[in-house]
């Protein structure tokens, strides 16, 4: 089971333990710490010995601490205080890459496992968190004494997580991972058989681990099946766990062809356009010192690195999976640790979902940012997306303190684009409009025209 949900930009957490028989999550003088009931004990006291040492060493696994908080009851063993992750993304949030690399960590934690006689019983995809650049395992009850002969009890869960919507993404398309938002506990590996490509089938890896698996469980459904008789040799389950990690290996995609990928070489802007518009970003952080900043349609990252430059925990969103995947590898190649890319639409963000709509947090639970950047989106939210005015204002002034935000008017040759094949219904889009509106939930703090445009960028902070 995940351990918990927390955003430190904001200071609030939903609790995602309470299925987890092993420990929950409890709050004591507004710090967070995790319960190990008695009955982990035994795997508690194994997992310690040395595979917690060596999984926390490589940065695998969040770190924590044994406290002595108490709760007063009689099934605690132990507390602990576990190290917090800045923000939670999910599967959903993420590129390609992304997923394929948490898959593979997944599989070397199992591994790493096994050499300590231990194995997970939990392969969620939701058990792994990006922390300071990389994947890393955030559950530390995930973990159980390995017997001789015991299959992986996790391993439908790792094919529904990871190599379903791996595959579905690199031999379908790409916007399959989407899936994950409806299926909670993975893609239905029925499913995945049925939208895989036909060629998949001569495909000896994925024909045993999706389409061969699929029909075992349909076959097995509503059966009593005795899984003390499914033995199976530590070799063979090794064997298994090499045999995803080669398949989930030689999953690709590439990420081209777009709208957004290759934006900066169809852009307006002069480069003493750009450069001037850096300045002034870097001169409005400044001003602000914001603790994090979400990049609204961030494409590649290069406003966003204005901030994660700074040191500042910047989360870079957009709507495009090529832009998110590229700014992601440039990121690992840069070894940049204060740059988290997300695939984000903003006119239709992460919602609730789960259990009452709180084991996953929508987008705006998880804020509100310090800072936001709105680049170059405001003509896209209000013409492609038919958006008033009014109402991009007020959602601004729910997602953040402050905001840098870029009015682009109707004369600008991106609008023009817009307008070219539809009729001009916004008499409402003028710089006037857009100021008046956004001056009922923000006060501004800095306005400048961009060098050869007639585009301004604000600094607004909430009211």
């Amino acid at each position: 089971m995940e351990v918990f949900i927390i955003n430190t930009f904001k200071g609030s957490f939903t609790l995602s333990s309470f299925r987890d028989p092993s420990g929950f999550i409890f709050i004591r003088g507004g710090k967070i710490y995790r319960q190990v009931n008695i009955s982990y004990k035994e795997h508690y006291d194994h997992l310690m010995s040395g595979l917690y040492g060596a999984l926390a060493k490589a940065k695998l696994l969040v770190s924590h601490d044994e406290v002595d908080v108490q709760e007063g009851n009689d099934t605690v063993y132990k507390i602990i205080k576990p190290e917090i992750i800045p923000f939670i993304s999910y599967p959903y949030e993420w590129c390609f890459s992304q997923l394929k690399h948490a898959a593979l960590v997944t599989l070397q934690i199992q591994k790493t496992a096994l050499n300590f006689g231990m194995s997970l019983k939990d392969s969620s995809a939701y058990n792994i968190q990006f922390n300071n650049g990389k994947p890393i395992f955030i559950d530390t009850l995930s973990f159980e004494k390995y017997n001789e002969g015991e299959p992986w009890v996790a391993y439908r869960q790792f094919c529904q997580h990871f190599l379903a919507p791996l595959s579905l993404m690199s031999l379908n398309h790409i916007s399959l991972n989407q899936l994950l938002r409806i299926y909670i506990d993975g893609i239905p590996l029925d499913l995945t058989s049925r939208l895989l490509p036909n060629k998949t089938w001569m495909n000896f890896n994925l024909l045993s681990n999706i389409h061969l698996h699929a029909s075992t469980q349909k076959r097995y459904q509503n059966k009593l099946v005795n899984i003390s008789n499914k033995k199976i040799s530590l070799t063979g389950l090794l064997a298994i766990i090499d045999n995803l990690e080669s398949t989930i290996k030689r999953l690709t995609w590439k990420p081209q062809g777009t709208e957004w990928a290759e934006y900066y070489k169809d852009i307006n802007y002069t480069e003493d356009g750009i450069e001037h518009k850096k300045h002034l970003l870097a001169k409005y952080l400044e001003v602000i010192d914001p603790e994090s900043v979400w990049d609204i349609g961030a494409n590649k990252g290069i406003f966003s690195r204005i901030a994660s430059n700074r040191g500042i925990q910047t989360l870079s969103f957009d709507i495009d999976p090529a832009a998110v995947e590229k700014n992601y590898l440039i990121s690992l190649k840069n070894k940049e640790t204060n740059i988290l890319p997300l695939l984000i639409d903003l006119t239709n963000p992460s919602p609730s979902i789960g259990w009452e709509n709180t084991e996953r947090l929508s987008l705006l639970e998880r804020g509100p940012a310090d800072t936001v950047f709105a680049l170059a989106i405001i003509h896209h939210l209000a013409i492609s997306n038919n958006l008033p005015l009014s109402k991009i204002a007020n959602f601004f002034g729910k997602l953040c303190k402050n905001l840098i935000i870029e009015f682009v008017p109707k004369e600008d040759s991106q609008v023009q684009k817009l307008l070219a094949t539809r009729e001009d219904v916004f008499p409402n889009y003028e710089k006037n409009c857009f100021e008046n509106e956004f001056k009922k939930h923000f006060v501004v703090l800095r306005l400048d025209q961009i060098t050869d445009s007639k585009r301004t960028l604000y600094l607004l902070s909430r009211r």
